[in-house]
């Protein structure tokens, strides 16, 4: 093995640092390109939405002029429309073990058929229980026993 002069060694090192240098060179194109590429396939998305959607907002990047008026009367609903009025209701009902019963109830039923439901077709033994809602939580008294569904919610 040869050795290397003090001047060998340093021209070795300029060469390595000329090297690192190309290389995060190279990196930040790449970088660069990946970037332009995302805003593209961005830009292209936009159009595709503003083409299905109906759209006819500028493409090219600009800004949309500011509307005068408040969104909240451009996009009133309409007041002919009737609140839906619901006559099943359908709840999952999960027992203490972790295991769940799914049935089908009328929304005028009072949650007192519920609670008469689960203790016929429990499988997590026959303590006690109570019958809540997930969120927002709230666990039911005896009073809401005689309430219908609907009114509680459900």
């Amino acid at each position: 093995m040869v050795p290397l002069s003090f001047q060998g060694m340093h021209r070795l090192e300029e060469d390595e640092m000329k090297k690192l240098v190309e290389q995060r060179k190279r990196e930040k194109l790449e970088e660069k390109l990946a970037r332009q590429r995302v805003r593209e396939q961005i830009e292209q998305d936009k159009i595709a939405r503003r083409a299905k959607f109906g759209s006819t907002a500028p493409t090219n990047g600009t800004q949309q002029q500011p509307v005068t008026e408040p969104a909240v009367q451009q996009h009133a609903p309409p007041a002919s429309q009737p609140a839906k009025d619901y006559v099943q209701t359908r709840l999952q009902i999960r027992l203490t073990n972790g295991q769940a019963l799914t049935q089908t109830f009328g929304s005028k039923e009072q949650l007192s058929a519920v609670r008469l439901y689960v203790e016929m077709n429990r499988t997590d033994g026959s303590g006690p229980f109570s019958l809540m809602t997930n969120f927002p939580k709230k666990v039911f008294s005896d009073d809401d026993y005689e309430k219908p569904l609907d009114l509680l919610g459900m």
